[in-house]
């Protein structure tokens, strides 16, 4: 117990150097949680993506530099899928249903508002297949009415029968989607949505940027996919195709990696702090070698000494990660939220957030984290100090 006294004793002789050190540890224990936390968010959120879609079964082209992985940027290059390929899918798809889409942007004016917005073009049979509506009616033939997102038009004000200008061309709003989320097949919350008989004849035949397969038996995914696949690339490589699961498995390497790279980030500020408590149990050692002299001659044991110091560290680390833990909390809440703003922000419908255990558990992972960091960090000092020979000790000044 004597040690015990002994070790708080000197952590109040010296209280700013402490303190320094203890917020080293508070701030890495703020850093592993809050991080940890937003990485589980991310998680939580992006599964929600594809949680209505797991039917479905995309069909994009293929190019020379094409990995199949969304995430890739060269598979945002220009590419289309011709009306003699989209027949092979559909011959491959037999009884599924198919929906080939035109993606493109156009530009927009609302009244004094105006810019660029995503549009989609597809059979109009097809679009009540795909949306639902929120009010209005849905784009028919070659009519000039357009669909328009859910959150777009509550961003514009918009309702059926308000006119807004498209390319230049002034048309009436004839139906509102109902808001959906992202999706892995089309994000239609915030973009304009008319027929393919609209649109190609305004800009002339068109092919399409993507197919959606609409799979009605789950079990026959892989029967579909390999179907397509030896209709159109039997010869060459034509069409990358991948289902909803595939996708989400994708997303989910993405963001496992992403979540080491942001606890990696947690990690070191910890070990940085770890390099401010063994300095200052350093400092502390060479203080204090005449009393540690004192203590071995009056018969206090290596273990003894060793575990003076150690307690230091220790009462360093459990001070700095009950408060970092107790911070971590109101930030990762804080994190967690935003992160859910965020992604609302962008149309992407995600679950009711992560589950208190995991918050919890990212916390007490990061106080043990930090406990340990600061007992490893000190016991070097503390092993130096009790192999101190107490005579060399003695004389030491």
């Amino acid at each position: 117990m004597i040690f015990i006294n002994l070790a708080v004793r000197n952590l109040r002789r010296h209280k700013v150097r402490s303190v320094l050190a203890t917020v080293g540890i508070i701030i890495g224990v703020v850093a592993i949680a809050s991080l940890g936390i937003m990485g589980a968010s991310l998680s939580a959120l992006v599964g929600g993506m594809v949680s209505d879609v797991s039917d479905t079964v995309l069909v994009t082209p293929h190019l020379a530099a094409s990995s199949g992985d969304p995430f890739d940027p060269r598979n945002m290059l220009a590419a289309r899928i011709s009306e003699r390929n989209l027949g092979l899918i559909e011959k491959g798809a037999g009884e599924h249903r198919v929906v080939p889409l035109i993606l493109t942007s156009d530009r927009l004016r609302v009244r004094d508002t105006s810019g660029y917005v995503t549009m989609y073009a597809l059979p109009a049979a097809d679009i009540p297949f795909l949306l639902e509506r929120e009010a209005g009616l849905y784009p028919r033939g070659r009519s000039s009415g357009v669909m328009v997102g859910s959150l777009l038009a509550g961003e514009l004000n918009l309702h059926p029968g308000s006119r807004i200008e498209v390319g230049g061309e002034s048309v009436r709003v004839v139906g509102i989607a109902a808001e959906r989320g992202m999706g892995i097949d089309i994000n239609p919350d915030y973009a304009l949505i008319v027929t393919e008989d609209w649109y190609t004849e305004r800009h002339g035949e068109q092919e399409y940027s993507l197919v959606v397969v609409k799979v009605s038996d789950l079990s026959a995914i892989e029967e579909v996919k390999t179907a397509i696949d030896q209709q159109i690339n039997r010869r060459k490589e034509v069409v990358d195709i991948l289902d909803s699961r595939e996708i989400l498995e994708l997303y989910y390497e993405t963001l496992d990696a992403m979540n080491i790279f942001l606890l990696g980030i947690g990690g070191v500020s910890l070990l940085v702090a770890s390099v401010s408590i063994l300095n200052v149990m350093i400092i502390s050692v060479t203080e204090r070698t005449a009393e540690i002299g004192l203590m071995r001659s009056i018969g206090a044991r290596r273990r003894e000494v060793l575990l003076m110091f150690l307690y230091e560290s220790l009462f360093l680390g459990i001070a700095g990660s009950l408060i970092g833990g107790v911070v971590s909390m109101t930030v990762g809440y804080y994190v967690s939220t935003t992160v859910a703003e965020f992604f609302t922000d962008f149309a992407i419908s995600g679950g009711a957030g992560i589950p208190a255990s995991v918050v919890v558990g990212y916390v007490a992972f990061a106080m043990a984290f930090g406990t340990a960091t600061s007992i490893i960090a000190g016991f070097y000092p503390a092993w130096k100090a009790s192999r101190l020979n107490p005579i060399e000790a003695l004389r030491y000044e």
